[in-house]
Parts: C-alpha cells; sequence; structure tokens
C-alpha cells in the first residue's frame, strides 16, 4: 500500500507522510468480534502510576481476532480488510462456509473475495493456515504458534514475516523477523505469506497531538533530569549523564537480560543479537 505526503495545509501536515489505505474497505466493524477494552493509564488496581507515559487517547474497541485458525478443512471468503487501531497489521474479515464470522491477521496481496483455508488440506499459497510440516521449504510465513493450539503468537505485527529454513526430525527451524533461528515443534501452525501493512514504517506522525491521539503521554529524557529523579541527571550545562540506564538503574545497553536457564533456550540455534566483529 503507498504512502502520501500530505501539503502542508497546516503546521500539521507540513511534514505528514500517512497511507493512502486504497487496500482497505470501506466498511464498518463486524458487531459481533467487538469487545469492549478499558483503559488503565498506567495505573494499578491501587491507583498508583506503574507505567508512565501512558494516559489519554482515543477510545477503542477490540476486535477479537482468530489466531489459532482452528476450523479446518472449511472454506472461507474474504469479505473486507480492515483497519485495526490496537494493532499495526490489518485485519481481514473471514465469512466461513457454514455462516460462521471471523477475524484473521490479514496477509500482504490478500484480496477481497479470495477463498482462504486452514488444516492439513489446504495449499501452501498465502492466506492459508498449515502445520509447519506441511509448508514448502524457503516459504514466508507469518502468524507463527510457539505451542501447538494456543495460537500465533510470532511475527504478526506490520510488514513482518519468519523464513523456514529446514526440517529435523520433529522440529522446523524458523528465521524469525529478528534475525533469530529457532527450533519450533512441526505441529505448530503458521500462514502463508507476510503481514499485511509493509509501508508502516515510513509514516511520520508531523505533530504530537497524533501520538497523543494513540495514548502516549510525552517522555522526558533522564538527562534533562536532576540527579534526584533519574541516574543520568545533573551535571553541569549539556552533561552526557554517564552510562545509559533506567531510572531505576538496569543498564541500557550490553547488559544481558535474558534467564540463563530459560527452557526453550536449547530450541535457538543463533541468537537475534550476533557480536561484532
Amino acid at each position: 500500500m503507498p504512502v502520501k505526503k500530505f501539503s502542508p495545509v497546516t503546521p500539521g501536515t507540513r511534514f505528514r507522510v500517512g497511507l493512502d489505505y486504497s487496500g482497505v474497505s470501506n466498511a464498518a466493524p463486524e458487531k459481533s468480534l467487538l469487545a469492549p477494552l478499558s483503559k488503565s493509564g498506567g495505573r494499578n488496581h491501587t491507583g498508583k502510576m506503574t507505567m508512565r507515559q501512558i494516559g489519554g487517547g482515543h477510545k477503542r474497541r477490540y476486535r477479537i481476532v482468530d489466531f489459532n485458525r482452528g476450523k479446518e478443512g472449511i472454506p472461507a471468503k474474504v469479505k473486507s480488510i480492515e483497519y485495526d487501531p490496537n494493532r499495526t497489521a490489518f485485519i481481514a474479515l473471514l465469512v466461513y462456509a457454514d455462516g460462521e464470522k471471523r477475524y484473521i491477521i490479514a496477509p500482504d496481496k490478500l484480496e477481497v473475495g479470495a477463498t482462504v483455508m486452514s488444516g492439513k488440506d489446504a495449499e501452501p499459497v498465502v492466506g492459508n493456515a498449515l502445520y509447519l510440516s506441511d509448508i514448502p521449504l524457503g516459504s514466508s510465513i507469518h502468524a507463527i504458534e510457539m505451542t501447538p493450539g494456543k495460537g500465533a503468537a510470532l511475527a504478526r505485527s506490520a510488514g513482518t514475516f519468519g523464513t523456514l529454513m529446514g526440517k529435523e526430525g520433529k522440529y522446523a527451524i524458523v528465521k524469525l523477523p529478528s534475525r533469530e533461528v529457532r527450533r519450533i515443534l512441526m505441529t505448530c501452525k503458521a500462514t502463508i505469506g507476510t503481514t499485511s501493512n509493509p509501508d508502516h514504517g515510513l509514516e511520520v506522525g508531523g505533530k504530537a497531538g497524533r501520538t497523543r491521539w494513540k495514548g502516549k503521554r510525552p517522555r522526558v529524557r533522564g538527562v534533562a533530569m536532576n540527579p534526584v529523579d533519574h541516574p543520568m541527571g545533573g551535571g553541569e550545562g549539556r552533561a552526557s549523564g554517564g552510562h545509559p540506564r533506567s531510572r531505576t538503574g538496569i543498564m541500557a545497553k550490553g547488559q544481558k537480560t535474558r534467564n540463563t536457564k530459560k527452557y526453550s533456550s536449547k530450541l535457538i540455534i543463533s541468537k537475534r543479537k550476533t557480536k561484532k566483529g
């Protein structure tokens, strides 16, 4: 989907770059697949702020997305491609042969009127969900399960995809969007193709207000604070602030945070972060 640059009619549109939404259907969301979405403002159950920079934003309703693709062997027709305010990728409304409607993460190049299916009988074409054991090597996949039957967990955001590199024993070797290469059980499902809205990263808000509409509040840099407020605060003039770290003192660069005893570590073949030569 191409992006468009807005004319500088107002200061907010001078640097604005947005999507033209030419591939998105002009349809209202399916009411039966909507759920209320409450806001916390970053506060816990006692009212204490536990997450900063959260608050405000436009009111949303959650779209119930089918990450399991559990209706196997039943063809479904794509009724519409819709915008979802809760995620970066678009969603597709499927109408199954038995009349049931479900949302899925819309793959790129999936058009309205196309037919998709899930299960062992499905062909490896864009939009179909298959078990990793049935997907040809070298295929681009998204909405990848990590645990059989639990639902898609990997490569769900806009423009992302994994690559099926190989198969050994009961595991499939998948290269993830983070460049991590890991083993995933063959009995896990994945959808053929890449996720929709690949130009999401080219968008430019143009003004601070668009960020506030998304529920994000301003963030103050640590070096601009006083020593009492941040480990990097204080100093005369524009001091650098020392080693990069969070407000609570956790190192921002170089410190390993992954649990070395984590069970899934043995399934990782190549980590996403590699040492530079």
